[in-house]
């Protein structure tokens, strides 16, 4: 499909979740850096605000864990990479449990380049607001999502587009894949970017 069926896919399956309770609906757009998941997730803010709904754009990367505990095994570890960088516990604290119990979220928590905080303001969420949340690796880690949709690659599209300095990598992806199979409720193959493949809903 196109593009643009994709983002109306997506959001005719975000606008299916919380709409007659007016609920916020938390949205996980998840893949290989390579696949660019940041890319889908703003190209939904509009169409999302075009019907009505305020939209949270938060990315994963502003809930890492501080490197000291991220890279305690070294930079190179697999399954650090895997189980251990993202800071599940603060970003359902500061963001997808707070939206829908106090009706706001906090934009960032620390910012993966400085590893400081990032000392970000919360910011009020009304009804219905869509949290549009991208990362890698961030299905099946605990998140208090709604809804989860996956990009999707080979291993060896994975393998062809990983740079040498990030080989190390390369295990964790593909176990990954391995685990979440038949976990997102939109699994898209992006092989070829301008082609993405619905592989099921």
């Amino acid at each position: 499909m196109s593009e643009t069926l994709l983002v109306e896919r997506v959001v005719e399956l975000v606008l299916g979740r919380g709409a007659a309770s007016g609920t916020p609906v938390r949205l996980l757009v998840d893949g290989h850096p390579s696949t660019h998941p940041e890319r889908l997730a703003d190209a939904l803010v509009a169409p999302l605000e075009a019907v009505g709904r305020p939209v949270a754009r938060v990315g994963v990367s502003g809930f890492l864990r501080p490197r000291s505990l991220r890279l305690e095994h070294g930079r190179e570890d697999p399954d650090s990479l895997l189980h251990g960088w993202i800071d599940v516990a603060a970003l359902n604290r500061e963001v997808l449990t707070r939206v829908v119990e106090r009706g706001e979220y906090l934009p960032s928590l620390r910012d993966p380049e400085t590893d400081r905080a990032t000392r970000a303001a919360y910011v009020g969420a009304g009804p219905g607001t869509v949290v549009v949340l991208d990362g890698a690796l961030s299905i099946g880690r605990g998140l208090d999502a709604d809804v989860a949709v996956h990009l999707a690659i080979k291993p060896a599209t994975l393998r062809r587009r990983t740079p040498p300095e990030e080989e190390w990598a390369i295990p964790a992806y593909e176990r990954y894949g391995r685990e979440i199979e038949g976990v997102p409720d939109l699994l898209v193959r992006v092989d070829h970017p301008e082609h993405p493949a619905l592989v099921h809903a």
